[in-house]
């Protein structure tokens, strides 16, 4: 078992060399549908298993295209990951949609019009005690 220093070091480093594999590595157009970022990496505590969570920006349908294009492409990505990393052995990638940026975008526009709703409210009230 690995130390955690080095389990979350092993993860920043995959996130990065895969985040700039994406960019310019991999050839698939299936990758370059949707605009892809790699959100978090967890790693096992052996460090032989990586679960990459990935943020798609597209329609669900580029969204399942990416998806299908990132599958196509994990023996591309590992083969490379393993030369550019130095690891006893190359973690098995799995690659992960992640739509927390989606969810914390629909939270963030809910709560500023019910902000924009009592701002409104408020004003009516202004305006109907001046009256």
């Amino acid at each position: 078992m690995a130390t955690n220093r080095r389990v979350f070091r092993v993860a920043e480093l995959i996130r990065r060399e895969i985040s700039q594999l994406l960019l310019h590595g991999v050839k698939d157009d299936r990758v370059g549908t949707g605009m892809v970022s790699v959100t978090n990496v967890d790693v096992s505590g052996d460090l032989q298993h990586a679960k990459i969570y990935v943020s798609i920006y597209g329609t669900q349908e580029a969204k399942s295209e990416t998806m299908a294009g990132l599958k196509s492409a994990t023996g591309y990505l590992r083969s490379e990951l393993g030369a550019r990393i130095r690891l006893r052995r190359t973690p098995e990638l799995v690659f992960i949609e992640d739509s927390s940026i989606e969810k914390g975008s629909k939270v963030l526009s809910l709560i500023n019009r019910l902000e924009q709703e009592r701002s409104s409210k408020k004003n009516t009230l202004q305006n109907e005690e001046s009256e």
